[in-house]
């Protein structure tokens, strides 16, 4: 299996640092065990997004099915405390939502979150009915936090997160060792005329806590690295599980926390198809 690996350190006063690891095809085998691992982990979670279920045109059932069969694989073999999928979990359908829900997401062995993505078409309302729980809030497991939030309103439009919010959870979160923050759509634009939000109030808000490690993007299939703002805070993207573009293969981030809250996160390659930087000429 072939992986993309990065390594970054955290203290208590903030990032400490960021190694970009040369690709390697032997940190994974085949089946999901491991070569290497850092030190004994305290918490360890996936990413997948842009399941797009219901897509016209596309394989989106079996899809849905291998990355539930690729995650309950992968816990079973090397544990995972948490799931979290981060928007477009479907496509432009908001009535297939219960049907993924119960077809799908519990099926999986490992507690599991949501998000929605601009392709949800999904508010605050639409995914309480569904997962019991809003667009946005955050999650805690121990001095590790989570804070969640939509990036799109019911008709796809992109919108920034509630900025009041996350201030407010991140302000609640303070004292935690590590916080991620979770959005579908990344709020820069690195790029002219890419298809990201331009929220410097978010990134502000980011980059101001020291214990906001990195924050976690779904939405362009073809990201599967890591970019970064201001003073070299990551912001990580996970491929796509389904829709008919994007990388060639399908696969999830994982990342792991060590009891020195050292933070190791590597992109997957799930889909086991080798080809990477194809180009036509």
């Amino acid at each position: 299996m072939f992986n993309r690996r990065k390594f970054f350190t955290t203290s208590a006063t903030g990032l400490a640092g960021i190694f970009l690891l040369p690709a390697v095809n032997s940190f994974a085998s085949a089946d999901n065990g491991y070569t290497s691992k850092p030190a004994k982990l305290k918490f360890r979670f996936a990413l997948a997004s842009d399941i797009h279920y219901g897509q016209p045109g596309t394989g989106f059932e079996q899809n849905t099915a291998n990355m539930v069969k690729w995650l309950n694989d992968d816990h079973a073999k090397n544990h995972l405390n948490m799931v979290i999928i981060n928007g477009d979990l479907v496509h432009n359908r908001p009535d297939l939502l219960p049907e993924i829900k119960t077809k799908y997401l519990d099926k999986l062995s490992i507690p599991y979150q949501t998000i929605p993505g601009n392709h949800d078409f999904a508010d605050a309302a639409v995914w309480k009915s569904v997962f019991n729980y809003e667009d946005h809030y955050t999650v805690e497991h121990g001095d590790i936090a989570f804070v969640l939030a939509n990036t799109a309103d019911t008709k796809g439009k992109y919108v920034c997160p509630d900025n009041s919010f996350i201030k407010q959870s991140l302000d609640k979160f303070k004292d935690k060792k590590v916080v991620f923050v979770v959005l579908h759509i990344p709020p820069v634009k690195w790029l002219k005329d890419e298809g990201f939000l331009d929220c410097p109030e978010t990134v502000e808000l980011l980059h101001a806590y020291p214990n906001v490690k990195a924050a976690f993007h779904g939405h362009d299939h073809l990201l599967d690295g890591v970019r970064y703002t201001g003073n070299k805070f990551p912001h990580f993207f996970d491929s796509h599980i389904g829709g008919d573009w994007g990388t060639d293969y399908r696969g999830y981030r994982v990342v792991e926390i060590n009891e020195q809250n050292e933070i190791y996160t590597y992109q997957v390659n799930a889909s086991q198809n080798p080809r990477l930087n194809a180009n036509k000429l």
